[in-house]
Parts: C-alpha cells; structure tokens; sequence
C-alpha cells in the first residue's frame, strides 16, 4: 500500500490552501515546542501529499521520501526542506522527470528552500557510500508520498550498510565531528553559539544517533534528547524572531530571541544554549570514547578468539579502572561514604582518566551528603580534584551532569552557565572556574599554601552569581560560609575570603597605576597585610588571567603585575624600594642626543611601539594621534619619564593586519612634533568620514583618585573608545597647562580605561578645585 492511501483521506484544501496554512502557523506567536514542530511538519506533509496528488503518478514503484530534520519531522520556521524522489528504475526517465517537476517547481515557487534529489535505491546506497553526509541523512528516511514498501527498502539497505561499515565509518564520522568543533568551537562556551555545527550542537546529536544505530556503543546516558529539543526551541525562536534561517544566535538577536521563548534577558537564552550543549558534549564525549575503546579492542584481538573481559584494576580503596574509567570496586560501599564521591573525582582527575556516567549517577542516587563541617578526607579530595591539571575538567564536568556537585556547593548552581559578556573570557563563569583551578595547579609550588590557592581559584568568581554590584565583594560574602562549611580554620578562611576579594587588586593596580611611585606598592600592601597572602594573590591573578584567554595575560600585562608583586613584597618586608628598571644605555644615548628613537617588534598576538625621546609637553598626544592616523588600535600603553627623557611603550593592534611600519612611524611623529603635520586634523577629517555613529556615546566617566600618589594627581578616563581619543586628552591636558608624569591606558573592548598621573608646571599636584575643573575638561572631550 502506498504512503498516501493511508490513514484518513486527504482533505478537500488546495496546495495553495495547505502552504497558506503553514505559513500562518510559521507567522503564529507563541513559545516554540516539539508539538510545534510535529504540526509544522503534517502541514508540510499534508501540502506536500496534494503536489503528489496533483502529479498523479502510479502509486507502485516510486515515492517520496523525507530526509533529515524533515524526515524526523521536526522542522523549525525557515528549515529546508530535503527530498529525495525514489523510483525503483521501472519508469522511464520523462515520466519520472514529470513527477520531478510537478513537485519541485511549487516548492520553489512559494519561497521555500528546497534540497532535492532523484534516484533509483542502489544510486542513494552508492551515494551514501561516498558521502556521509547523504548517509546520515538518509538514516532518519521517511516516506511522505508513494510506495511505503519502497522506501522501507531503502531504509533497511542504509542501516544494514552502516552496521556493515560501521568500523570504518564511525572513525571517519568523528574525524568530520572533530573538524566541525575545530570550526566552529563549544557552542556552551561561545557568546554567539553556533547552534548547528559546534560542538554540543544539532549536528553531534545526528551524529549520537547514527551511533546508537551503528549497534557500536550504546545510546548516551542523560537527558539528551531534552537538551537537543531546547536547543531546537532557540533556534525556532530565533527563525521567528529573525524571519531568516539563521543558525548563530547573534547578539542583536538575542533579546528578541528570549522574548519568544518568554525568558528574561538574553544571558537566559545563553544559559539554556549552554546548559543543553554541555549535555550533548559529555554525552558525545563518554560515547565516542567507548567507540575508540571497542574499535580499538576489536583491531587487537582476532576475530575467531574468545576474548576474557579485562579485570579492573585497582586505584584506591573502593575505586578501579575498567575499559579505561573509573568505576566503583566491589568493596565501594556507595550508601555509607558521605566522602566517596570526591574521592572518586579525585582518584580520576590525578590518573588522567574520566570518571564513568554510570558511577557518577550511582554516586548521586545514593551517596549520603557531607557532613558540616567536612572531615579532612572530604577537604583533602576537593584539593586533590582541583589540583589534578587538565584532567580535573571531564571530571568536574561528570560530577555536574550528575548533580554531585550541587549537593556539596549548592552555590554553583548561581554561576553554571553563566555568560560573561566582556572580550577577554572565553568560558562561562563556571568553566572559567575550573580552568582557572587548572592554571592555579601548574603554579601551587610557588606558593606556601596550594590548598587555599585552588580552593580560592575555585571560588574567586562565584559572586557573578548574584548580579549585585561588585562581584568581588559579593563572592567574598559568599566564600566565608563556603569555606568555613568545608572545614577549614578560621584563620584559613580569612585568606581565601581575602584572596576572593582582592582577585583583581594586583591586575587592576599595575595596569592602572603608577607601580613606580611608592605610594602604589605602600596601598597594595597595606590591603593585603602579609607575604603569604600576596604570593598566593600573584599566584591566583596570573591563573585567573591565563584561563580568561591569551588577551588576558600578555607579556606586558605579566611584566607589569611582577614588578608590582616584587615592590609591594620588599615594602611588607620593610625592604627599601627596588630602583627604577633603567634605560638602556643606547636608550639614553639617543634622547640625550637629542634624537627620536622607535622600535617595533611582535607582542603577543600584537605589536609594541617603544618610542625614546626627551620629554616635553604633550608628546604622549602626539604618540597616540599618529598611531591612530596609522589604523594601529591601541590595547595598552606605559609612559614614564625619567631624568627629562620620555620612554611611551604601547601595545597595538593593526586594523587591517599589517604590521607597523617602523620608518613611516617615526617620520610622522618627528613631523607632528615639529607641527609639519596636523594629526588633529587629519584625525578630524578621517572620523567625519566614518559612518556615524547608531546610538549615542554613554557620558564618559572621570574619577580623581584620591590617595593614589602623593606627589601627583591620579585622574581616571572610563570612556567609549573611539579614533582619536588617546590624542584628544592628551592635547586637552597639554593645553590645560599639565605635564603628564606617568600614565596607564587600556583598552577592554569598547571600552577605553586610561589613567594619567598629572602636575602643575611647578611640579606640584593639583588643588582639589582644579583637580574637578581638569576632570569636567576631560569629559567633555571624552564623552
């Protein structure tokens, strides 16, 4: 019997009838949902069967089959439409073609995105063969319209192949996964997920199935197909919202995206991208895992001998490694250890291997919760897990899935899958938890005590969680309890609370301060109080940096919160303060001179321009306006002055790529500071030529910072970063009649933090008024 002479019959409603239907219900508001997607695909289905019924084939012999998301029926608003028009090889080539058109013509017609295909069975088998892509397609087959026995045909030939072949092809299936997650990176982790071809994406869940299909390994544990429907309900929203067939969740979508989905903002449509990407990506982990171990077994052993089952090898008491994961002995008394199960991580990040799903469940289900305080054992295993390296984050991550970890820090649940919308991080607020306790371990022989080290790494950034003002403070509100509920002494509590509050006290210091003026290094060490905390603080700083990403912790940035660290331990130990890094002699040779010297070399993905000359009043403008007049987009930049001679280091990077040229560099600044060249000018007239600007600039943000320095006056520019404005406060502060002693710059995005150190011509700090009249000066030519 064919597909269409089954069920009821059709109704009376015209294509044109049932295609306006299925607009309506692609225009219909409402929250998306897999009973959504299942309607959209009878309507496409029921418009469909009247085409086929208007082309009035033969019913035997020929049919027309779904493939892909149409074949699963779960069609999103702007999904294509894949078909394939089988035909046993009985009919001839015109009237097939007939059919072929009578078809597609219509779908192409109404706008509808079609991928379309003709074959005989043994031509779809032989192209499956050879393209993958095609097979997995054809693995979730439908038949539509025509000959159901047909397409039933086809179905069984495809799997029956891919069992047959399951060897090869698996391995040639995850090498294609591994390119598309090398693509297109963690959809989890990225602030524009890719919801298709990232890894945790739709395409590893196809990808699942086809291995469940293979009969290889078996279906993944967890929610997966939950994961995989929310997943399928942003990207319905995101068609609704868009009108368009996007598969990036931009960032301008994304609060019309989280309207649709009735959610409060768009970091809840992040959270539930990376709450259900995560659950694909562990279970395409543990799974394909299992499949590299069987294909791997199966090429050692020979085919005609029995094989003995590998006896599990012990790892600790109650603990053993089977199939290359850790499982519990038959000793584990899983219902009597409250500590088991950090125990367990902790035995599995140290040997470098993953921690089984099903322990992990069985460790949820039945291990008896901690008690508070923690014993030793409990606090030693946390320790140990954290200080594993690498091997802690699968092991942490199984210990999420599983929910262990909420039953012994329920504070996580605030910062899991938590985005962080600023350029340097490359994780969410949890995963970038984790890899910072991965840095931290590489670093705990530096410290006198690594167990307060990665428990702080762990804990510096869960006051994210709570949205309320400063983070640091709110985490280290939250770590006292935390800390104290792990059984740690309350002198050990205070360095970690300590540790949370000050994560950024170093970073935020050194690049925003003056570190050779005494008064940084007194302030530094006065908020800290002893060596311990501030080896232990450098320590967490550099590891919290290096798992934000590269940006976070270039060579400058190190070199920076190193003299810092060195300065504010010789003031703790009451040590006079080291001397100033002197110039080079060649340094002090050309500005005594009297000559301009620039130098370029590479730094860190970047670009360091070191220009050497005798100070004078507004140099520091003069710099920053002819980099900008040379698309050289300034990160950072120190500018200290030393016995009359100016040495300015800035971190660049060029617009188009090009690395800076170095004689053209140094023309331009000894023309402009001969006046031979206009940069404000030239300036003006390049940024009247840009587009203007969509929204307004927020005001800028001009801060005296009081206490900072006791021979000059500290003034803070927190501003939108736009052409030229590194030049235009440095003339605005020339022109006010100030000399610029020293000065800190950043770039964060679109955000410019830079920071100057000024006094009088005198050399006298400013009075308080004039101090608030420079500071009114400078936001109007910054805002």
């Amino acid at each position: 019997m064919s597909v269409s002479e089954q069920g009821p019959p059709p109704t009376a409603r015209t294509p044109a009838e049932h295609l306006a239907a299925r607009r309506a219900l692609v225009a219909r508001p409402g929250p998306p949902s897999p009973a959504r997607r299942r309607e959209l695909s009878d309507l496409t289905d029921a418009w469909i069967r009247e085409l086929w019924h208007d082309a009035a084939p033969a019913p035997e012999g020929i049919a027309l089959v779904a493939v892909g998301g149409y074949g699963r029926a779960a069609l999103s608003p702007q999904s294509d439409l894949d078909l394939l028009l089988l035909h046993d090889g009985h009919r001839s080539d015109d009237e097939v073609a007939r059919v072929a058109e009578a078809l597609w013509y219509p779908v192409w017609d109404s706008g509808t995105r079609l991928d379309h295909s003709v074959r005989t069975p043994g031509e779809a088998r032989k192209v499956a063969a050879g393209d993958l892509s095609v097979l997995l397609g054809l693995l979730d087959l439908r038949v539509v319209c025509g000959s159901g026995a047909l397409g039933q045909r086809l179905r069984t030939a495809v799997f029956d192949d891919w069992r047959t072949s399951a060897r090869s092809r698996l391995e040639e299936l995850l090498e294609t996964c591994r390119e598309r997650w090398r693509r297109a990176g963690e959809v989890a982790f990225l602030l524009e997920p890719e919801l298709k071809e990232g890894k945790g994406g739709l395409r590893d869940a196809v990808a699942l199935r086809a291995v469940a299909a293979s009969w290889v390994a078996d279906r993944p544990h967890g929610d997966l197909d939950g994961a995989v429907e929310r997943l399928l309900d942003v990207r319905d929203a995101l068609h609704q919202s868009s009108g368009r067939a996007l598969d990036r969740v931009l960032l301008q979508e994304q609060d019309a995206v989280a309207t649709v989905l009735g959610l409060a903002d768009a970091d809840s449509v992040l959270r539930v991208v990376a709450d259900s990407a995560r659950t694909i990506a562990y279970a395409g982990d543990t799974t394909w895992r299992r499949v590299e171990q069987l294909l791997g077994s199966r090429r050692r052993a020979p085919l005609l001998l029995s094989r003995r089952p590998p006896r599990p090898r012990v790892l600790a008491p109650g603990l053993a490694e089977h199939e290359g994961e850790v499982v519990l002995g038959r000793d584990g008394l899983v219902d009597s250890d409250p500590v088991l199960p950090l125990r367990a991580a902790a035995v599995a990040a140290q040997a470098g291997l993953p921690l089984s799903p099903g322990t992990a469940e069985r460790l949820a289900a039945t291990s008896p919760p901690l008690p508070e305080p923690w014993p030793r054992e409990a606090r030693d295993a946390l320790v140990a897990l954290l200080g594993a390296g690498a091997g802690a984050v699968r092991v942490w991550e199984a210990l999420d899935q599983a929910g262990i970890v909420d039953r012994f820090l329920p504070e996580w649940a605030l910062v899991r899958n938590r985005p962080q919308r600023t350029p340097v991080h490359r994780w969410t607020v949890d995963r970038h938890s984790v890899e910072t306790c991965v840095q931290a371990a590489a670093l705990v022989r530096r410290v006198a005590r690594p167990d307060l080290l990665l428990v702080a790494a762990l804990l510096h950034d869960i006051g994210k969680g709570r949205r309320r003002g400063d983070h640091s403070r709110e985490g280290a509100a939250m770590a006292a309890p935390i800390v104290a509920r792990m059984g740690f002494s309350e002198p050990d509590q205070q360095v970690v609370v300590a540790l949370v509050l000050h994560h950024l006290l170093l970073a935020d210091t050194a690049t925003r301060r003056d570190i050779d003026d005494p008064a940084t290094a007194a302030k530094v060490a006065d908020t800290l109080g002893s060596v311990e905390v501030l080896d232990l603080l450098s320590a967490l700083t550099e590891a919290d940096a290096l798992a934000a990403g590269s940006a976070a912790w270039t060579d400058w940035r190190a070199g920076l919160v190193a003299e810092l660290t060195r300065r504010t331990r010789a003031h703790l130990r009451g040590e006079p303060p080291p001397p100033v890094t002197p110039l080079t002699s060649e340094q002090r040779a050309l500005a005594d001179a009297g000559d301009l010297a620039v130098t370029v070399r590479p730094e860190g993905g970047g670009w360091s321009v070191t220009v050497v000359a005798p100070d004078r009043r507004g140099l520091m403008g003069v710099v920053a306006g002819v980099l900008a007049l040379h698309r050289l987009s300034v990160r950072s930049a120190t500018l200290r002055t030393e016995g009359g001679i100016a040495v300015d280091t800035w971190s660049v990077v060029p617009e188009f790529g090009d690395p800076p040229a170095l004689e053209a560099l140094r023309d331009d600044i000894d023309r402009a500071l001969d006046r031979r060249l206009d940069v404000a000018a030239v300036l003006e007239r390049r940024e009247a030529s840009r587009a203007p600007a969509q929204a307004p600039r927020t005001p800028a943000q001009i801060d005296v910072v009081h206490d900072a320095s006791e021979t000059a006056t500290v003034l803070e520019v927190r501003a939108a970063d736009r052409l030229g404005l590194l030049h235009r406060l440095g003339r605005a502060l020339s022109f006010a009649g100030l000399d610029v002693l020293a000065a800190r710059v950043a770039t964060l995005g679109a955000e410019a933090v830079d920071v100057f150190y000024v006094v009088e011509d005198t050399g006298e700090p400013l009075t308080a008024e004039r101090a608030r009249e420079v500071a009114r000066i400078l936001k109007d030519v910054a805002s």
